[in-house]
């Protein structure tokens, strides 16, 4: 295409597009969004969060499907380069980048790309969040925490965290509840029952394996915790939210 030809049509949609008055999202509301996801601002992004059918986000295509497809990836990068400056290790954005913008193309429905576009949003938020959190934390809750997600396929102790941390292995659980709010064996459970959602959502890995994994005492251990946890067993969470068009 000719420069001419895109300066025509760009006169041209401006002109309709000031006839039928549709006006692209405003720029400082872009960049409050963006930055609510970076800040990882929950609360703001609830109150300003444009869906993705939305007409100021502007036209891509003419399928409705293929322009909000088109859009989510827009987000997903945008929203990757302003976690990056706001503390995210590059290698983790751009993979988790690659992931979600894998899973827009195999959706099948606006719908399924409207429900994507929110999990994506909200999970970099709260992601950030974490991040910011941590600033907060003292250094040997920190690395407790790193700890216990680099491991959670192994067994962890206290005395595992105490030798990591070089700290006294009372005084370090102490140190972990008073700052999060919650004991140390807590933490390690709640964090495998994320991950066996995640496994139980989008693998095939069986339950069995799940529990295995991520080092559970035995598979009737792992049930008895899922549930206690989610009010589900394994096998109703899978059923329930196993998304078959993402093998």
């Amino acid at each position: 295409m000719s420069k001419n030809q895109t300066e025509s049509q760009l006169s041209h949609r401006l002109f309709y597009q000031r006839e039928c008055s549709i006006y692209h999202l405003p720029y400082e509301k872009e960049l409050r969004f963006y930055d609510a996801v970076k800040n990882g601002d929950i609360d703001e992004l609830k109150c300003i969060m444009v869906p993705l059918d939305n007409s100021q986000l502007g036209r891509l295509s003419d399928n409705p499907f293929r322009n909000m497809q088109y859009h989510l990836v827009i987000t997903i990068a945008f929203i990757t380069r302003f976690c990056i400056e706001g503390g995210m290790d590059e290698e983790t954005a751009y993979t988790l980048s690659d992931v979600n913008i894998q899973k827009t193309d195999l959706c099948t429905s606006t719908k399924e790309l409207s429900k994507l576009h929110r999990e994506v949003v909200f999970d970099y938020a709260r992601r950030m969040k974490q991040i910011a959190q941590k600033e907060f934390f003292s250094l040997p809750v920190v690395q407790c925490i790193d700890y216990i997600y680099d491991h959670l396929h192994e067994p962890i102790s206290i005395d595992d965290l105490a030798e990591c941390t070089k700290k006294n292995a009372t005084y370090l659980c102490g140190l972990f509840k008073k700052e999060m709010h919650t004991t140390i064996g807590h933490f390690i459970r709640d964090k495998r029952i994320e991950a066996a959602e995640n496994m139980l959502k989008y693998s095939d890995y069986s339950p069995v394996d799940i529990s295995n994994y991520l080092a559970f005492n035995s598979h009737s251990h792992f049930i008895s915790v899922f549930k206690k946890c989610t009010g589900l067993t394994p096998r109703k969470y899978r059923n329930l939210h196993f998304r078959r068009n993402w093998k």
